[in-house]
């Protein structure tokens, strides 16, 4: 399948609705592109040991409340809004996101290497609150040690991440399950199938590392969906 080409960059403030009708069709080029020779995240570094304890967009929006910020119950889907910062309390994850697109090699590029704290978005898909899935991918390490998503598959159903967009709204996602996928055998409708609610999906490498192919054997993916909003 021919992988799609990366979109013109739009205002990162005001992405278009139309972008979000792409999805159904770009989730399914995401499938194979996603299985992350991609991500090559580890870069010759074997896992480390984990010590934990630890289709469309909506067209209106709810009015914004006034003065103080408020939480409401999550709506079918937010309008479209770049986001801005990502929040995992029960792993320590607070990181700012950098888009992703299609790269000339075909598949979806990675966040930079250099910098360990930065979470990836496909731009070119929903974005997180919209109705959709939107797919966000971070490295479990790097040459230089661990990275954001190190502790992604110690996540349990019931904890919560929070998404900070550029219109000030907070997104807070409920995690449904947490599971391990060999890249061999990736379940592409399972993982970006378009439900017609607001979800999520945090990606990140996982299982055996393979110092021949210099990548790892599986991926975690963490299953979210919209709980709750709060707006400025």
């Amino acid at each position: 399948m021919a992988a799609p080409q990366p979109s013109s960059e739009t205002d990162p403030a005001s992405p278009a609705l139309g972008r979000s009708l792409l999805w159904p069709v770009a989730a399914v080029v995401l499938g194979f592109l996603l299985v992350y020779n991609s991500f090559d995240a580890s870069a010759g570094v074997p896992p480390a040991p984990s010590t934990v304890s630890l289709p469309a967009a909506s067209a209106s929006a709810s009015p914004a409340p006034s003065a103080s910020a408020s939480a409401t119950k999550a709506p079918p889907g937010l309008p479209p809004s770049y986001p801005k910062r990502i929040s995992i309390k029960s792993i320590a994850v607070d990181a700012p996101f950098t888009p992703l697109s299609i790269g000339s090699s075909g598949q979806l590029d990675a966040p930079p290497a250099n910098d360990p704290n930065l979470a990836g978005w496909f731009k070119n898909g929903a974005t997180p609150g919209e109705r959709g899935t939107s797919v966000v991918a971070g490295h479990v390490d790097t040459k230089t040690g661990p990275a954001v998503f190190l502790l992604l598959s110690t996540l349990k159903a019931g904890n919560t991440v929070d998404i900070t967009r550029e219109d000030g709204v907070v997104a807070t996602f409920e995690v449904d399950s947490v599971e391990t996928f060999s890249k061999a055998d990736f379940p592409n409708d399972r993982v970006y199938a378009d439900t017609g609610s607001a979800q999520l999906r945090l990606i990140t490498c996982g299982g055996v590392y393979d110092k021949k192919k210099k990548d790892y054997e599986d991926n975690v993916v963490v299953f979210a969906h919209l709980a709750s909003t709060k707006s400025p």
